[in-house]
């Protein structure tokens, strides 16, 4: 027998209705519909790879002239480090084995520059030197501390290429001589100064780490170019430093003095012509030695012509840049000329969401290409450099990877600025005009060196163009004399400060495009 059910509503009809789960990955489905829409783009794809083939293709075209001299490039010597540097002078020196100090009185410091190939005048380059110098070894580019004399910076330390510090100003003479010291203690070496042989005060103290046992210390002399009067050129000189007897204490061999010439010229910084010029000989109980080149980090510049640093093979990366500005900009102003914008604020959570998925995908593909192309550029550029005869800039491989992320982080952050002043303006052909003449005519101009240098500094400082400084791998140091200027790799502000301004630009850019999509009808 069946039982009939009571009647009432369905117990299905009864059940309450759940309510709508919001949509999860609301950005994520965004960030891939707008990855699609990129891939999917013949243009904008062909462009993006264009980008990364220019790059590279300019690059190779830069390292493709080879030197008039032929053959392999000299090598470079590589300082404790990592960078490249000059170690040219002339040297009087003896072994010290464990512990020991060098005393000498210096008296004068004198010298000449090449008027012609083959005469010359009485002169001093100001950062000519002479003095003592502990070294690791007679090998370019190793390890040392070094008191001297200068030729118009009175007393300084100087130690492993890069460090400079200042003792007592003024000349050197005769009546006033200048007392120099160097204390070796373990892997510490100490400088120390006096003016009459018997009050001593410290310069500073340098850590050499790894010093061997047995070292080289003894007495120098080297001078680089002297700049010439426009400040454009740079002519050979010698510097000649008279000394002391000197004293020697701790663990000296008993062993005779001995000259020679510390590398093969006499460097970048150096005076080529003149380095075979050096000589010691004995000046009444002391000596006399003659010597040209330097000792100091190798830096760019007109002293350094035929030199080529890393950035040279990333000079394609400006053209790159304004093919991925034309993508990043088409990214956003074609769908308003094809008044596609509003489909997709409709289909999205929020149009702050859109810019914003926008703005990861150019700046995710761009710092791709800026990244490959300067890992293969920097490796490769200066290979072929090196073979086509050009010596090449060595820096610490934190440089070079600095330089290559950079490159990526320059080109994406510019892409992000230029879809974010497409968002603004909504018209192609401006925006691309915009940021190109924002960005790329003031670092053409200023690397050209068509501006005077302040107007140069000024344009790479306050404007996005000052994101290329992160390519620079050349640095500015005082004890260095030549011509600091965009067309020889330097930048008045540092890398990452330079990245900062181009960012800062980025940055307003971005959230004027954020507040005025919100406010807009699309």
């Amino acid at each position: 027998m069946t039982t009939a059910l009571p009647p009432g509503p369905s117990p299905v009809a009864e059940r309450p209705e759940r309510p709508e789960r919001p949509e999860r990955g609301g950005f994520g489905r965004v960030l891939h519909a707008e990855w699609t829409k990129f891939r999917t783009v013949r243009g904008w794809v062909l462009g993006t790879v264009g980008a990364l083939a220019v790059i590279c293709l300019v690059g190779l075209l830069a390292t493709a002239q080879s030197n008039d001299r032929g053959g392999q490039a000299a090598e470079v010597p590589v300082g404790p480090g990592g960078g490249a540097v000059n170690d040219s002078f002339y040297f009087l020196h003896q072994p010290l084995k464990g512990d020991g100090t060098l005393t000498v009185p210096l008296s004068s410091l004198t010298g000449r520059i090449a008027t012609t190939p083959t005469a010359d005048k009485p002169g001093l380059a100001p950062w000519a030197k002479a003095g003592i110098i502990l070294k690791a070894s007679l090998e370019p580019g190793s390890s040392y501390a070094s008191m001297m004399v200068t030729g118009a910076h009175g007393v300084r330390m100087q130690y492993d290429y890069t460090h400079d510090l200042a003792g007592l100003p003024g000349k050197a003479s005769p009546d006033a001589p200048r007392w120099l010291r160097l204390r070796r203690t373990g892997d510490t070496v100490t400088g120390l100064q006096s003016q009459d042989g018997t009050k001593w005060t410290e310069v500073g103290r340098a850590k050499l780490t790894g010093l061997p046992e047995s070292v080289q210390v003894g007495l120098f002399a080297a001078s680089p170019s002297a700049m010439e009067g426009t400040g454009t050129g740079f002519i050979p000189a010698v510097a000649t430093g008279t000394f002391g007897p000197p004293v020697l204490s701790g663990g000296w061999r008993a062993a005779a003095w001995q000259d020679r010439q510390v590398s093969g010229n006499a460097g970048t910084s150096g005076s080529y012509s003149r380095s075979t010029e050096g000589a010691a000989v004995a000046a009444g109980a002391g000596h006399r030695i003659t010597g040209a080149g330097d000792i100091a980090p190798m830096v760019g510049g007109p002293a350094a012509a035929g030199v080529r640093i890393v950035s040279n093979f990333l000079v394609g990366a400006f053209a790159g840049l304004i093919m991925l500005v034309v993508v990043a900009t088409g990214c956003m102003t074609v769908e308003y000329r094809r008044r596609l914008i509003g489909v997709t604020f409709a289909a999205s959570p929020g149009r702050g969401r859109v810019l914003a998925a926008k703005a990861l995908v150019v700046g995710g593909t761009a710092f791709l290409v800026g990244t490959v192309s300067a890992a293969v550029m920097v490796p490769f550029g200066g290979a072929r450099s090196a073979a086509n005869g050009f010596p090449v800039l060595t820096v610490p491989t934190t440089t070079e990877l600095r330089v290559i992320v950079g490159t990526g982080l320059l080109l994406a952050v510019a892409s992000v600025l230029a879809l974010s002043v497409g968002a603004v303006l909504r018209r192609s052909a401006v925006t691309i005009t915009v940021v190109v003449v924002a960005m790329v005519l003031p670092y053409l101009l200023a690397t050209a060196s068509v501006l005077p240098p302040a107007a140069s500094d000024w344009l790479l400082t306050l404007t996005p163009a000052a994101g290329f400084a992160i390519q620079q791998t050349v640095g500015h140091y005082d004890q260095v004399a030549t011509v600091y200027s965009p067309m020889h790799g330097y930048f008045p502000l540092p890398p990452w400060a330079g990245l900062a301004v181009l960012c800062a630009y980025a940055v307003a850019a971005y959230v004027a495009a954020q507040v005025l999509v919100r406010r807009r009808d699309a």
